[in-house]
């Protein structure tokens, strides 16, 4: 699902808001959501999941085209994980694949 996907899905859904109210609305929830996180903030949406920041250390990487070493700095990434409920509800969907007999 895109963004635009979802502000349309959200504009079929709840019929008084505009199309430009539900694009209004989808950016200014996700940019609240950034901002947090390169705040350092962490975000608990329940039954859903959870958004945070992991720390990856500085390493030491080479070049594939020369071999040389490079050193690779710091870096700070996001990090999703999916609550208790999103988890069941897409094992739930996953569509079940007979097995072939065994012989």
């Amino acid at each position: 699902m895109t963004r635009s996907d979802l502000v349309a899905r959200l504009a079929e859904r709840f019929s008084q808001l505009t199309q430009r109210d539900t694009e209004f609305a989808v950016k200014t929830i996700l940019d609240a959501m950034s901002d947090a996180l390169a705040r350092g903030h962490r975000i608990e949406i329940r039954g859903f999941g959870s958004f945070s920041i992991n720390r990856r250390p500085p390493r030491v990487g080479r070049n594939p085209r020369s071999g040389e070493k490079v050193t690779i700095p710091e870096k700070l990434v996001p990090h999703f994980k999916p609550g208790k409920a999103l988890r069941e509800s897409v094992d739930d969907r996953l569509p079940v694949i007979d097995e072939p007999p065994s012989a």
